[in-house]
């Protein structure tokens, strides 16, 4: 019997869960960036901007946070989960960007948070769950276009 076999069998699926995990995570980030910009079913600058401009002021109503601290995360948000979204799919440096890409959702809980919306506060720990997840997998990122050094 070889005993080397389970070990072998174990490394891949270890691999293969952070594969799906990274896929999933990357996805989500790059397509919630996306959909920042659209409105009525087109993509523009503008749409994005329009877009965020009603959600920092939806959580500055809603909220004790001023709507210049809203409007600064809201303008940068899009732009954050492309890039993370794009840098956990193609894995360049895989463990910063997973946690740069946690606290990130992080920030938009807290947001939530503070205008009591727990619905999203619930959807929002799913996805802080899954990045620390994806963190205690990273040790078995094989794919990556830009490796960390362990």
């Amino acid at each position: 019997m070889n005993d080397s076999s389970p070990v072998t069998s174990s490394r891949f699926e270890y691999t293969a869960a952070f594969i799906v995990l990274r896929l999933f995570l990357g996805l989500r980030t790059f397509l919630a960036g996306t959909e920042k910009f659209e409105s009525k079913g087109t993509y523009s600058f503008a749409n994005y901007y329009d877009n965020m401009h009603h959600m920092a002021q939806g959580i500055t109503g809603a909220s004790f946070l001023p709507l210049w601290a809203t409007k600064l995360f809201a303008v940068s948000l899009g732009y954050l989960l492309i890039i993370l979204g794009a840098a956990v799919l193609l894995g360049i440096k895989t463990r910063c960007t997973l946690f740069l890409a946690g606290l990130l959702y992080v920030a938009l809980a807290f947001g939530l948070m503070a205008a009591q919306d727990n619905e999203g506060i619930a959807w929002l720990a799913i996805h802080v769950g899954l990045f620390a997840g994806a963190l205690v997998l990273v040790r078995h990122n094989r794919l990556a276009l830009w490796p960390d050094k362990l």
